[in-house]
This record gives structure tokens, sequence and C-alpha cells, in this order.
């Protein structure tokens, strides 16, 4: 009886690893090829900001800042590596959105964030304290749950393929409401309460920010199929996805750059990135039907991962300049405020959009 039971527990125990194993190594290729990108594409642009910011400090040490005005940093080389860096990560991010799901690619986002504050810490000396290392730890957590647990690239052999599933009866609902929602936003609020609430212009670039993620998508499986000899650039979709890349990128710039003119950064950065992060994965969803390929227990370890990469987030923005011995201010209920490199307090606002008009 007792061998009977060892023998039983053996096989179960091998049967129980072997679909472990399977699970473990059942990432497609383009699934890796996808995670590869992404991750180089979070390196890069997380160096890409150390190295803009030491050659802004370079450029306003021998002429006029760029927070006041000065373009002086145009002439500085090292600015351009920063700016060029930055440009190598958003090639390989677009290029992750054609071999993995975007459910996959566009939480590990979340890492550039943590490539940006280790540099900080050893390249600029700007301290990471222990709540630093907790979001870190938590965003390398999260992002790790969702990688092992992520859908399987939809096997996709046109560009003909995407537009039915774009124009399918629940994804054009999505679309429509995007599309109301933003031109509400634009018309009645921005002018409004652009300048006093922050959600109004980050809920433009988010909502837009979904849309073009698709579309990204949608263009980057055009180019790969092209690029392995299916050639897709014959047929109008693959113009009609790029137009909307184009018309999307172009709004959500500009409605960024109004949050970030008007708002701290370090405010507008986690709130930009949960509602666009989720907006995306809801997009996604819609879409291509990501979940659909996935039982109940792998799609609710992801929405922890998701929840978990937040976390960090937050923790690393809202603790990112508390002094040391801060603890006490820092879990206060009052308004945060972060220090700029001079050293002076930052609320939530801008300086700049609390002056007075000149005469």
């Amino acid at each position: 009886m007792e061998a009977t039971t060892s023998t039983s527990t053996g096989e179960d125990g091998s049967s129980m690893l072997r679909r472990w194993v399977v699970s473990y190594t059942g990432m497609s290729t383009d699934n890796i090829k996808g995670l590869i990108l992404a991750l180089s594409s979070s390196i890069f642009i997380g160096a890409s900001f150390i190295v803009k910011k030491k050659g802004l400090k370079k450029a306003g040490a021998s002429g006029v800042r760029a927070g006041v005005g000065g373009y002086s940093y145009l002439y500085e080389p090292l600015w351009w590596v920063g700016m060029i860096t930055m440009i190598v990560g958003e090639v390989a991010n677009f290029a992750a959105y054609a071999f993995a799901p975007a459910i996959l690619v566009t939480p590990l986002g979340a890492l550039s964030i943590i490539i940006s504050a280790v540099l900080a810490h050893i390249i600029l000396r700007e301290k990471l304290h222990i709540f630093g290392i907790l979001g870190c730890a938590l965003c390398v957590v999260g992002s790790t749950t969702i990688v092992l647990h992520a859908p399987q690239e939809r096997q996709i052999e046109s560009v003909a393929e995407v537009w039915d599933l774009a124009t399918e009866p629940g994804f054009l609902l999505y679309a429509g409401i995007v599309l109301a929602a933003v031109i509400v936003l634009i018309y009645n609020f921005v002018p409004q309460y652009g300048q006093t609430h922050i959600m109004v212009y980050i809920g433009v670039c988010s909502l837009v920010g979904s849309i073009s993620v698709m579309s990204v998508k949608a263009l980057g499986i055009a180019l790969k199929l092209t690029f392995s000899g299916m050639n897709q650039l014959i047929y109008p979709q693959t113009w009609i996805f790029t137009l909307i890349v184009g018309t999307c990128v172009i709004t959500q710039m500009n409605y960024l750059n109004k949050a970030l003119d008007t708002f701290n950064t370090a405010v507008v950065s986690p709130i930009y990135y949960t509602m666009f992060t989720s907006l995306t994965i809801l997009a996604s969803v819609i879409m291509f039907k990501d979940w659909d390929r996935q039982n109940p227990t792998q799609i609710v370890t992801e929405m922890c991962g998701f929840v978990t990469i937040l976390s960090g987030t937050f923790l690393l923005h809202k603790t990112k300049d508390m002094p040391a011995d801060g603890l006490t201010t820092s879990l206060s209920f009052r308004l945060p405020k972060y220090s700029d490199e001079n050293g002076e307090g930052i609320p939530l606002r801008s300086q700049d959009s609390f002056r007075a008009p000149s005469p």
C-alpha cells in the first residue's frame, strides 16, 4: 500500500512538474521577442532622462536654462545623446507591440521609472531612500507576474485581419465613446478647467493614447509582415492606421505638454501612467480579445500584477523627494510638496501657473 501510494505521489509530482515547465516555457517566440524589446525600451528611455538632464545642467551652466525659456541645450552634444537614446527606446517600444500583446508591453513601461531612479541615485547623486527601493521592488514583482501570465500573441496573417478586429461592434463602440469623451473634454472642459484640474489634460492624453497604441500595434504588425515577405503596404488599411497614429500622437503630445507645463511632473507622471495603461489594456482586451485565450486565474493574476506595479509607481513618485528624516511630514495628509533641483518647494501646480500675467 505504501509503495503504491509513493508511486502515485511520484507520478502526481512529476506530472505537476511537467505542467509547470510547460506553463513556464509556454511563452511564444513572439512574446519573448516583444518582452526583450520592451525591456530594452525601458532601459533606453530610463537612461535617456538622466543623460538629457546632465546635458541640460551642463548647458544651463554656460547659457540660459531651459526652465526659463533658454535653448542653449540644443548646442549641447550630451543632450542630443540623451534625445537619440530616447528615440531608440521609443522605436524598440514600437517594435515590441508588433510581437507581443499590449497587456504585456504597456505595463513594462514602469521599468523605465526604475532605471531612471537608480541611475539618478548613482550618477546625479539623487538619494534613493528605503521607500524608493520598495517602490522599485514592487514594480519588478508586478512586471514579473504579468510576464509569466501574459496571453499568447494572436496569430495575424494580414493587416486586413487587424482592420476586421478594429471594425467589430465592440471596439467601434469603445472608439466612439473615446472620441465623444475627447471632444467634450477639449471643447467644454479644457477652456474652463484645464488650468485647475489635472484630470482634464491627462484624460485627453490617456483616452487618445489608448487608440494610439492600438493603431501602433496594427502598423507594427503590418511592417513585421512586410519585412517577412508579405507586403502590407499595398493595402489602404495600413495607411489609414498610419494616419490615425499620426493624428493621435500629435494630439496626445500636445495635451501632455500642457499638463506638464501646468502641473508638477511628479504628480502628472504617475496619474498619466495609471490612466494610460488602464485604458490601453481595456482597449486591447476589447479589440484583440486577449482574455478570451486565458482562464480566470490568469486574468486575476495579471490584474494583481498590474495593481502591484501601480502601487510601486505611486510609492516611488510620492516619496521620491522625501528627505531621510521627513517620514512624519511625508505621511501627513497635507498637500505634498516636491523639491526642484534648486531646492525650492513645488506644490501640486507648477509655480508658473500662479504668476500674475504681465501688464
